[in-house]
């Protein structure tokens, strides 16, 4: 029996559009998909009518499918010869476990490939009006995952992201803002630098709140913000008052 094949790929950051021509050609070749939680639902309806639609979302505590498991089953139907889509959103390779499926796939002798995808940081964030990066305000920036934020087995450095980076974009960081914010003041990054909240980023149920380090917290609880949300930390994110402003203010005519 032919062995079949494993596409790893990236659906964006949320809005349906913002995928790739590339990713949904491999949808609509693909004889299963193995989708996530924060993949749209409309980029399902790109799959074949016979194609086999496989849900192995993870939600906070609520995992339909271990790692492993969703390894297992993606090498099982690549070896019964079936064209398998592994369906993430945002990229894979930023903090979306593809690496570990790519080398699970390479491992299996099984043919693999990735599709990139828009990462939320980025496409959150320009939907949002902040960039990441901005001449004279910002010349570098770190994606960093919240969730190690407190893991002393594996922490982050969050010394070097408080006085070597301008912009910090933090995933699945909302649960975890507190401890981030302390780890942040503590290696001197001033409470009066800029802070946003992007939450369903991209989508059509986006909400942006902005404040600073020092009040980020207390506005996220006012606000009841939930997951999906960016955090981005940094002076870009005053871009964002700037250009919320420019497009309230009334435009001159050119006769």
């Amino acid at each position: 029996m032919k062995t079949g094949t494993i596409s790893i790929v990236g659906a964006g950051p949320g809005d349906p559009e913002l995928i790739t021509v590339k990713a949904v050609r491999r949808i609509r070749e693909a004889d299963v998909v193995l989708y996530d939680r924060l993949v749209p639902q409309e980029l399902l309806d790109y799959a074949k009518p016979d194609a086999r639609l496989i849900y192995c979302g993870k939600a906070p505590g609520r995992h339909s499918m271990s790692q492993e498991q969703i390894i297992h089953v993606m090498i099982r139907q690549a070896r019964l010869g079936h064209k398998v889509v592994r369906l993430k959103g945002g990229d894979p390779f930023v903090f979306g476990r593809g690496g570990e499926e790519a080398l699970a796939a390479a491992e299996a002798g099984i043919t693999w490939e990735v599709i990139p995808g828009v990462t939320s940081a980025v496409g959150a964030a320009a939907a949002a009006g902040i960039p990441l990066t901005h001449r004279g305000v910002a010349a570098s920036f770190a994606v960093v995952t919240g969730s190690r934020c407190g893991d002393h087995e594996t922490p982050v450095n969050w010394k070097h992201l408080a006085r070597g980076v301008d912009t910090i974009a933090v995933y699945m960081g909302v649960s975890r803002l507190g401890q981030i914010r302390e780890e942040l003041l503590r290696h001197g990054k001033p409470g009066s630098t800029p802070a946003a909240l992007i939450e369903n980023g991209t989508t059509t149920r986006q909400r942006t709140i902005t404040g600073t380090l020092d009040n980020i917290e207390q506005l996220a609880t006012a606000c009841r913000v939930g997951n999906p949300a960016m955090i981005i930390i940094g002076e870009v994110v005053r871009m964002n008052e700037l250009l919320t402003q420019q497009a309230s203010a009334p435009s001159e005519q050119i006769v």
